[in-house]
């Protein structure tokens, strides 16, 4: 283990996915609010990105994303610092005969300068929070616009410092988890198989401040505002009316406020300015 904090908070969080890679696809599959979310992300991303687009995707873990959008013609880098989370996308990658279209890079989000593959790129990605697991998250989106050609698209899901559904859990005596993004300004314990590790929560401000001088915000949606997060377990299996309903709500209300920032997560955009 190292003894710079920075590196040995990315060394807890990869031992943390090592262990997760081997059940994260059998663990969120059949989980119908996970399958909701991540339609939500990619019909926010096929909206903005052009055809054959060439993707830089940070946190790719075992390689959904990465193969949903090689299936659609465009070319996709998908980094990741867990070697457990890169082993099943390249197996996946190759199983699917998508190497022409995938591949593959170990490589932290703090240290993009190290990436073998450059670029540029036409969209840079990340998807489910990966970025919270950093306290250099202004470093991170600081290395975006070498990498990006102008008119480039930054697509982020990020866990905002407020949740309402979080605060919710107030009323079930839960107080630990109603408020624990309130206090969190050192970092959050996160347990992933058994691992420890710290996480930090980043509000659409921290991203719109540190990137405008150099892109335009185009897009911010909430996600799992009013539909519940995934980890309320059965939620949409015994309540399939329910669920349905807010859907359709938080379809309607997503790009609202309140409702843009409240969410589990939230989605943003940006697009790198001429």
């Amino acid at each position: 283990m190292s003894n710079r904090p920075d590196i040995l908070h990315e060394e807890l969080a990869a031992k943390a996915f090592n262990k997760q890679s081997a059940v994260f696809d059998d663990s969120y599959s059949g989980n119908p609010i996970f399958q909701y979310k991540r339609k939500r992300v990619r019909d926010h991303v096929n909206a903005l990105i052009g055809r054959e687009s060439r993707i830089l995707e940070l946190n790719a873990g075992t390689g959904e994303d990465a193969i949903y959008f090689a299936g659609r013609g465009h070319r996709v880098h998908a980094t990741d610092i867990s070697e457990g989370m890169q082993k099943i996308l390249q197996q996946k990658t190759r199983a699917l005969q998508l190497e022409s279209n995938i591949s593959s890079e170990i490589c932290s989000f703090t240290r993009l300068e190290q990436l073998k593959d450059k670029g540029p790129y036409d969209v840079i990605f990340s998807n489910f929070a990966g970025l919270n697991c950093t306290d250099q998250l202004d470093k991170v989106v600081g290395s975006f616009s070498h990498l990006l050609k102008t008119g480039g698209v930054v697509t982020l899901v990020v866990l905002p410092k407020f949740c309402l559904w979080e605060t919710l859990f107030l009323f079930r005596g839960k107080l630990k988890t109603a408020f624990r993004r309130f206090f969190s300004k050192g970092g959050r314990k996160a347990r992933i198989e058994g691992e420890h590790f710290l996480c930090w929560y980043y509000n659409p401000s921290f991203l719109k401040k540190r990137l405008k001088k150099e892109f335009d915000t185009i897009s911010l949606e909430g996600l799992c505002t009013v539909v519940p997060p995934s980890y309320v377990e059965y939620f949409a299996e015994r309540h399939p009316r329910t669920f349905n309903f807010l859907k359709s709500k938080e379809n309607k209300w997503k790009t609202n406020w309140p409702w843009r920032s409240i969410g589990d997560y939230y989605i943003i955009s940006f697009r790198k300015k001429s």
